[in-house]
């Protein structure tokens, strides 16, 4: 069992670190809201620690799930930030979705100072982190991710290394860019469906045994049909995804047309209000 720190408690990272414990390792939280790391101590165990370089001193690993990059920057090399406390020869292992270019950076740094850096963003939302069965892909270095995959797999169904820094990054964006497709062509279906007179319900039922089927078609075609939203990976979010996506494709010359079109489709939905609804709420704006 190994001594860990996890940094950011969010909807992600709380579960996570849940399962950290479960398994018997040895967790240190900590959150910039003190009460949410008070909260987890007191259904976990473990501890808590005021500084994210006080929750990583002495650790053999230190995880992050934060926003973005300047909170994965904050919490890796700000004030009091845990870099300033690893020790060598620990790996620090970052769940945010962010860009290539800070895991490149931080692993940069890592390195300089003597312990390894994996950038290794997820997939499966909150119900995937709650239940444990993230798909974690990864970048870095494979002696660091060997000790760290164990630890990575209490709450994962599937982890591989992708290959050097900002590897699972890149990967994590060809995950997003394929989701914004796959949602707006199901938003299109089930809309197209309705104004035909369709049974919305009964099409979901039989063309997703069939070629159209998808993961998005059995988790949200349903409730895209009776018009719920209030639950699961915010559009705000998305549109930080796609943001880092585009902004990639920038750099390397890959052509992203419809992701860009999705991208601002979803702007349209934070501007009826959206901000915090699910992804699938494309459909809103076709209906």
């Amino acid at each position: 069992m190994a001594k860990i720190a996890f940094l950011g408690l969010g909807v992600m990272g709380y579960p996570m670190a849940g399962h950290l414990a479960a398994k018997g390792h040895e967790v240190t939280v900590y959150n910039r809201t003190t009460a949410k790391a008070e909260k987890w101590v007191a259904q976990h165990g473990g501890a808590m620690a005021t500084t994210p370089a006080q929750a990583a001193k002495g650790c053999e690993l230190v995880f992050a799930c934060v926003g973005n990059d300047d909170d994965l920057r904050a919490v890796t090399i700000g004030e009091n930030g845990a870099f300033g406390a690893m020790a060598k020869g620990a790996v620090f292992v970052d769940h945010t979705t962010a860009s290539a270019d800070v895991a490149r950076e931080l692993d940069g740094l890592a390195r300089a100072a003597g312990f390894g850096f994996i950038d290794g963003p997820v997939s499966g939302g909150q119900a995937g982190a709650e239940n444990g069965v993230l798909t974690v892909m990864c970048g870095g270095e494979p002696a660091d991710y060997a000790k760290a995959e164990a630890a990575i797999m209490c709450f994962a169904r599937a982890s591989r290394l992708m290959g050097p820094a900002g590897s699972g990054q890149l990967t994590k964006m060809v995950n997003q860019i394929c989701i914004a497709g796959l949602v707006q062509g199901l938003s299109e279906g089930m809309a197209f469906a309705q104004k035909a007179g369709l049974d919305g319900k009964a099409v979901v039922d039989v063309i997703s045994k069939g070629a159209a089927g998808s993961w998005q078609m059995e988790n949200r075609g349903y409730t895209m049909l009776d018009d719920e939203f209030e639950f699961g990976f915010a559009v705000d979010w998305m549109r930080k995804d796609l943001g880092i996506c585009l902004q990639e494709a920038n750099n390397n010359g890959a052509s992203l047309p419809v992701t860009a079109l999705v991208d601002q489709f979803y702007k349209d939905v934070q501007n009826m209000g959206g901000n915090r609804w699910d992804t699938s709420s494309l459909m809103r704006r076709l209906t």
